[in-house]
């Protein structure tokens, strides 16, 4: 099974040209370089990012301007053409930006990555409905060996369209993830009650991208990786065979609504760009779980597209549409109160500031 995908993939990337060297970017991050921009006093907007005039933007939710969006997304001649540009879109921003988007997809589907699947797959996992839908242009979701293939490089192409102005990746990233980690780290040393950070829980870790940021930034925890793709899995597994560190990373197959892990094990659980891609009661059972999951003092910390963004409440109508298109869950997302939610099931101190132009990070903790 495995080989036929894996030729379906490069059948895919056959015509592309590939230059004979594949570098892999590195990304620093020494605790001591991360660029953090944070507000000097209360007055200020949080994180020093400007935000828009409205709760969300007037392309989500029910307005007007949403229902066309939708309605032009529903005719699925026109689905398969916004589709195919919004991946145009995302490989050319990656591309302009000398990120090796093609060179790096071929790299994974050419590799050994496959033989990682059976250690890593747990079988008797069963995979909820809104998750077997089409994401991010791919038909099967995010359980294809394509779209865990480009999940990496599409990581980084979002990093250098969040700081359009960066000179390059190793910049766009200590922005985006410096100021996301620098504001779990603060929160946790704020409210925990003087506990460390010991065992990290990284739900919908996708293939590893945050994972391995978490384990950088707290060398001395256990950190464990968690996600429904066990493809995605395996692309995190082989990568991180190449990394040499004093607590190996752990990956687990599993549902974040419902783990199967031991209650009260975790001191932090992060979610970093994962609640967009799910519907309202999802998000609901998987701030459950993390609830759940957290020592008292344990801090939650959630990462993902700020609906008072101004950059995102100022899209294009073109851009907004493309986004739409491969986003099925994007509208529950900006509608659901987030941080309302969240005092609902329990967490105490729930802060949210803009980490950069388009990104929100949540904390809260559970309490003592």
């Amino acid at each position: 099974m495995a080989l036929s995908v894996q030729a379906q993939s490069l059948s895919y990337l056959s015509t592309v040209k590939i230059t004979p060297n594949i570098h892999e970017r590195t990304v620093s991050r020494r605790r001591d370089s991360v660029v953090v921009r944070m507000a000097a006093t209360s007055s200020e907007v949080a994180g020093g990012y400007e935000e828009g005039q409205l709760e969300r933007p007037k392309w989500a939710g029910e307005t007007p301007l949403s229902r066309f969006v939708q309605a032009l997304i529903s005719f699925k001649p026109l689905y398969s053409i916004l589709k195919f540009g919004s991946r145009q879109v995302f490989i050319s921003t990656a591309e302009k930006k000398d990120i090796p988007w093609r060179d790096m997809t071929r790299e994974i589907l050419e590799s050994d990555v496959y033989k990682e699947l059976e250690s890593v797959q747990n079988p008797s996992v069963i995979y909820p409905d809104y998750y077997l839908n089409p994401f991010h242009a791919y038909e099967e979701g995010n359980l294809s060996w394509l779209a865990a293939a480009e999940a990496e490089v599409a990581t980084m192409s979002m990093a250098m369209r969040a700081i359009p102005d960066a000179s390059s990746l190793d910049e766009a990233n200590q922005i985006v993830r410096g100021n996301w980690l620098q504001a779990i780290d603060q929160h946790h040393l704020q409210y925990s009650g003087n506990s460390g950070i010991k065992d990290i829980l990284d739900i919908g870790c996708s293939v590893g991208v945050s994972t391995r940021f978490l384990a950088d930034k707290f060398p001395s925890a256990k950190v464990t990786g968690l996600d429904l793709s066990p493809y995605f899995l395996s692309v995190a597994q082989f990568k991180e065979k190449r990394a040499t560190r004093e607590n190996p990373i752990t990956w687990i197959h599993a549902n974040g609504e419902d783990t199967g892990l031991l209650s009260k094990s975790f001191d932090l659980v992060s979610i970093a760009l994962v609640f967009h891609e799910c519907p309202e009661r999802a998000i609901v059972s998987i701030l459950k779980e993390a609830y759940r999951l957290l020592r008292p003092g344990g801090t939650i910390a959630l990462t993902d597209n700020s609906p008072k963004s101004k950059i995102l409440q100022e899209l294009s109508p073109v851009l907004f549409t493309l986004m739409k298109s491969t986003e099925p869950f994007l509208d529950e997302y900006y509608l659901t109160d987030l941080e309302g939610r969240m005092k609902e099931i329990g967490f105490a101190n729930i802060h949210t500031m803009l980490t950069d132009p388009r990104h929100r990070t949540v904390t809260a903790t559970a309490p003592h």
